[in-house]
């Protein structure tokens, strides 16, 4: 028998929020987390706008020493994983650490350093390179780094499959957990990315939204009109645990988490399978592993990104998992209103559902507008709704093929 794993934090850093709290509250809100990127000045881009983390100080919470010598993502990171722990009223000391474990990933990394890096090795010269650079740059240093702070010593490293990074983060963490290897697991996801040469990489790949005139409605999944994804950076981590060490401990589970499907397009580098196939086998084999029937899933938060051709195919491929009820399962993308936080999308979007599921809400696809066609279940849309949930899906597909769903069913006795 595997253990059973249950999450007992949550911690997010995003942009319509500081913490999972005020997160929430935008999402049931239905509000927009886009403007004009401030970061930097975007004149003569293509795509002016993203979804930033606006009021972030990490030297609040890490101190001022330790943030100068992060990236923005770890600093993200690190933030999302003080919450998490909090929330979790967890304590790791000598008798726990070695089963206490770290799994959060980036998709990217420190790409703001090391662009900013790059023009001081043209403009100064190798000697003034940070010796800091490759510390900093390294995608696993948001787990290495929250390893270090909280003194956790078990199982660490970083997942990087793109846009599915984080949600394979939690796939691992649970397969860890259900194996006996760590009785709890940090994992999640985080990513800044928001720079000059993150957005016109993504611009040359004619990836982003450049609805530049109206970035509250830039980022609209499922909608006839999308053009396009929005850039945003934040973080999301959970405290996994073994239930018998949460129980053993004192902890209130939030959520179970029961399932984790993976798979690979094996099709093309940044378009997705034809019909979602990929994204479909992902979907059925989390189910399969959580020991549920298609037909008990109440809602999916869907990878949803606002592009054309990924909208299209993941509404086919819950179309071959669910069948005719496909018309009846609530879906909704978060990322209407969070942007599309790459590598940390799936460890964010893991912890709205576990939240959706906990306050039984399922928030709204907001800026659809005008229905697609091709587009035709129900994104629940603009306004948030009431609902049963007693199980939930989370969908990540990232660049090259990478496709991964996660389980969740309300924590019962």
């Amino acid at each position: 028998m595997k253990n059973r794993v249950v999450i007992t934090g949550i911690g997010v850093v995003s942009p319509i929020g500081l913490d999972s709290q005020s997160t929430w509250e935008g999402l049931v809100a239905g509000r927009s987390g886009v403007d004009q990127i401030s970061c930097f000045d975007p004149e003569g881009y293509r795509t002016t706008i993203a979804a930033e983390v606006l009021g972030f100080d990490a030297a609040q919470h890490v101190g001022r020493k330790e943030a100068r010598r992060m990236d923005r993502f770890v600093q993200l990171g690190a933030v999302a994983a003080l919450e998490a722990v909090d929330h979790a009223d967890l304590s790791i000391n000598a008798d726990n650490s070695t089963r206490v474990s770290v799994m959060i990933s980036s998709g990217i990394g420190g790409i703001i350093t090391l662009s900013e890096q790059v023009k001081v090795l043209e403009n100064r010269g190798p000697s003034r390179i940070s010796p800091f650079l490759v510390p900093m740059m390294l995608p696993d240093m948001a787990s290495g780094q929250v390893s270090i702070m909280l003194g956790a010593k078990g199982p660490n490293y970083s997942t990087v499959s793109a846009c599915s990074s984080g949600a394979d983060a939690i796939g691992q963490a649970l397969e860890v957990l259900q194996e006996g290897d760590a009785d709890v697991v940090l994992a999640g996801g985080a990513e800044a990315a928001i720079c000059p040469i993150g957005v016109a990489g993504f611009n040359a790949c004619q990836a982003l939204s450049t609805r530049n005139n109206d970035p509250a409605a830039a980022s609209r999944p499922f909608d006839a009109e999308r053009d396009g994804f929005v850039m945003g950076e934040g973080a999301g981590v959970l405290v996994m645990e073994t239930l018998e060490n949460a129980i053993d401990r004192g902890a209130t589970p939030i959520v179970e988490l029961v399932g984790y499907g993976s798979t690979a397009d094996a099709n093309h580098i940044t378009q997705p399978a034809p019909e979602g196939e990929g994204a479909a086998r992902a979907m059925k084999i989390a189910i399969k592993k959580a020991g549920l029937q298609p037909d008990e899933i109440g809602y999916v938060n869907a990878h949803g990104t606002s592009t054309p051709l990924n909208d299209k195919y993941e509404t086919m491929a819950m179309k071959g998992v669910f069948e005719e009820g496909a018309y009846s399962v609530p879906i909704s993308s978060t990322k209407s209103m969070t942007g599309h936080l790459l590598g940390a999308s799936g460890a964010l979007e893991a912890a709205i559902t576990s939240l959706a599921i906990a306050k039984q809400t399922i928030p709204p696809t907001i800026n659809l507008r005008n229905a697609d066609p091709e587009c035709d279940l129900n994104y629940t849309p603009n306004v948030a709704l009431q609902g049963r949930i007693d199980a939930a899906l989370s969908n990540s597909f990232g660049f090259g093929g990478h496709n991964a769903s996660l389980a969740f069913q309300r924590y019962e006795d």
